[in-house]
């Protein structure tokens, strides 16, 4: 029994590409973007927008995706780059440069969001909540999500004391109470408000 009403393409009979980004308002970490292409006949009873996923059930989904998918890539711009062209353009390049990167060229892109900005010639369809409304941006959101979880897990061990293990920088007490003891490190998003007060 399906247990969501995800449907799998918006334009019959073409090649979509699902694009979805992660870590937008972290304050920390570069923010990462996946493309994924699905067959039309792709179903998943659990594949959903990823923050209604636990860890457990993304892990578990990315290699299915991965596997079954026609295509897919991720992508990431660095904190460096977020500062010197903000998060939202970060976000586009991220996505853009995903796209770039998939073995197959897709026909049109469904972007989760109520904007985007292409450098490509492929037409594309904004849609608002779309991780939760299409299969192949849910299996984006989920690949983002993962690979940027993985990322940030390996910095961590460079600076344990920010908790990136658990919070994956995200502006949660934990992480801002560190960086008032410990100041900012290099991984850190300067153009971010970093601290409450």
């Amino acid at each position: 029994m399906r247990t969501n009403n995800l449907l799998p393409f918006l334009k019959k009979n073409t090649i979509e590409a699902g694009c979805d980004e992660a870590g937008r308002g972290c304050l920390a970490g570069p923010v990462f973007a996946a493309a994924v292409i699905l067959p039309s006949c792709f179903e998943s009873d659990l594949l959903n927008d990823s923050k209604k996923l636990t860890k457990k059930q993304r892990y578990k989904l990315r290699p299915v995706i991965e596997k079954e998918s026609l295509a897919w890539a991720v992508a990431s711009v660095s904190n460096t780059k977020i500062d010197e062209i903000n998060i939202l353009n970060a976000s586009f390049m991220a996505m853009n440069n995903a796209v770039k990167q998939l073995k197959i060229v897709p026909e049109h892109l469904l972007i989760d969001g109520n904007c985007f900005r292409t450098n490509t010639d492929i037409p594309y369809s904004c849609m608002v909540n779309g991780d939760g409304r299409f299969y192949s941006i849910a299996a984006a959101s989920v690949l983002a999500k993962t690979y940027r979880d993985d990322f940030m897990m390996e910095i961590h061990n460079e600076f344990p004391f920010y908790c990136w293990d658990t919070n994956k920088g995200y502006p949660v007490k934990k992480h801002r109470d560190a960086i008032k003891v410990y100041g900012i490190s290099k991984y850190h998003r300067l153009s971010f408000r970093l601290l409450n007060s």
